[in-house]
């Protein structure tokens, strides 16, 4: 009689929580080990020591589990969330082995993911911060000069030792910046105060820092990189997004912070998505995903919707449909109270908005039912605030393009108009973007009257 299988751990590490996702594959295609292993050409001894846990899997098995299995790359890319950074890591280290730069140290093991990583970050020694730049995972993240991007532009000199009003200065900012963001865009002045602020927080990295205050500063500078990071993608400054939200990763993870760190990856994936690397983005999505049972329902269904939005642009109906219904599920589960504070933005409002996106591409790609994508887009408007008017903007312009796209132009135009209203008081390219693809599909229908004004207000808000 068969042994029964030993029970796995997923939450135990980043490990084992693949080691389950190559069983739940095999298990769910019918394959034993024994049946399995020669398909993928390796021993069934180490199938079920990657599945425990017990062996680490490398890149070209976790291709060709992801071919034989049909899972659609799902393993691939969780292989790049378990193993990829470390492998990177080695491959450097033994190239580049040598003695450690002056001015650095070793940091606590405080990652979520990778403890093994060294830096100065944490020393309460002073540091230089080139040399900071030049041995931090930062270094790497873009083709600019990092240490150009932290040199002040005007010679305003850093506390010489983290106080607790530091910290709570950059949360303050960090606030004052979402705000401004959420109701004007991300371009203009709120663009200018997002980047000197995120100047001055790295800054901060640098000065000595009380090991009770540590956690607390990589915190508060981890959620001011979001903030940064979301108002720069906002105005297309992506460059800079992407440092900004690469900061705001490393230091969620030295804070051991799971919560903002997913609040990363989200906006990780929603830029990738964005920029049409909706591939890239579905990978940072299930990355935020890691250790899902450590975050929020609410912030589960954050996910889940970056996920959605992911296979809505590749025109995968069945994986979209599936988010979409893991997002939902998720957000019933959701308490308020449960949540870090700066998740009260997603409320209903938000999470139908962010599910409609994810629909919305359907019906354009796959030619789907726009109905659920209209009542979800109308949800949205209707519960976003003033304090919320790019959010309301962007769903009433996408409700309209359905509309002229799929609906009738009449009622498209209304809703027009009313988004039209919203957006003229926006600094927002992701908004303007969206007017004119309006504009196009307006143009179908160019010869009623109305939908002729309406294009008429588009074109003169563009060129304002």
């Amino acid at each position: 009689m068969p042994r029964p299988e030993k029970q796995l751990t997923p939450d135990a590490s980043p490990r084992d929580w693949f080691g389950h996702e190559v069983r739940y594959w095999r298990k769910r295609r019918g394959h034993s080990a024994s049946s399995l292993g020669p398909l993928v050409q390796a021993s069934p001894s180490l199938i079920e020591k990657v599945e425990k846990g017990q062996a680490s899997c490398r890149r070209d098995l976790a291709e060709r589990l992801d071919e034989v299995l049909g899972t659609g790359g799902v393993l691939t890319r969780a292989w790049g969330m378990v193993y990829g950074e470390a492998e990177k890591r080695r491959r450097e280290t033994e190239k580049n082995a040598g003695p450690a730069m002056e001015g650095t140290v070793q940091v606590h093991q405080g990652r979520i993911l990778g403890g093994e990583t060294s830096s100065p970050l944490g020393s309460t020694e002073p540091v230089d911060r080139r040399a900071f730049l030049a041995n931090s995972s930062l270094a790497a993240i873009a083709s600019i000069d990092l240490a150009a991007l932290v040199a002040p532009t005007t010679p305003h000199e850093p506390p010489t030792r983290i106080r607790p009003k530091d910290i709570t200065a950059v949360l303050n900012v960090a606030e004052d910046i979402h705000r401004r963001d959420n109701a004007h865009g991300g371009g203009g002045i709120v663009g200018v105060l997002a980047s000197r602020a995120m100047e001055w927080a790295v800054r901060l990295l640098t000065v000595p820092c009380p090991e009770q205050l540590r956690a607390p500063l990589y915190t508060a500078v981890a959620r001011l990189g979001v903030v940064v990071g979301a108002s720069h993608f906002d105005a297309y400054a992506h460059d800079d997004a992407r440092i900004a939200f690469k900061i705001a990763a490393d230091c969620a993870e030295e804070a051991n912070d799971w919560h903002l760190r997913a609040k990363v990856f989200s906006f990780l994936a929603r830029q990738a998505i964005w920029i049409g690397d909706p591939d890239t983005g579905l990978t940072y999505a299930e990355k935020g995903l890691v250790r899902a049972d450590r975050l929020t329902p609410t912030i589960q269904a954050m996910l889940h919707t970056a996920r959605a939005r992911a296979f809505g642009k590749m025109g995968d109906i069945g994986g979209a449909m599936s988010a979409v219904g893991a997002a939902d599920d998720a957000f019933a589960r959701s308490n308020p109270q449960d949540d870090p504070p700066w998740m009260a933005y997603y409320n209903g409002a938000q999470h139908h908005g962010d599910t409609a996106h994810a629909l919305y591409d359907l019906v354009l790609l796959k030619d789907q039912d726009p109905g659920q994508a209209s009542r979800r887009f109308e949800i949205a408007i209707e519960g976003h605030d003033d304090a919320y008017a790019r959010s309301r903007a962007i769903s009433g312009t996408k409700l309209s393009s359905l509309l002229m796209a799929k609906g009738d132009p009449q009622q498209a135009t209304a809703i027009g108009h009313q988004a039209l209203t919203d957006a003229g008081h926006l600094t927002s390219r992701r908004a303007a973007d969206d007017l004119k693809q309006l504009n196009r599909f307006a143009a179908r229908h160019r010869r009623i009257p109305e939908v002729a004004y309406l294009r008429e207000r588009i074109g003169a808000t563009l060129q304002a």
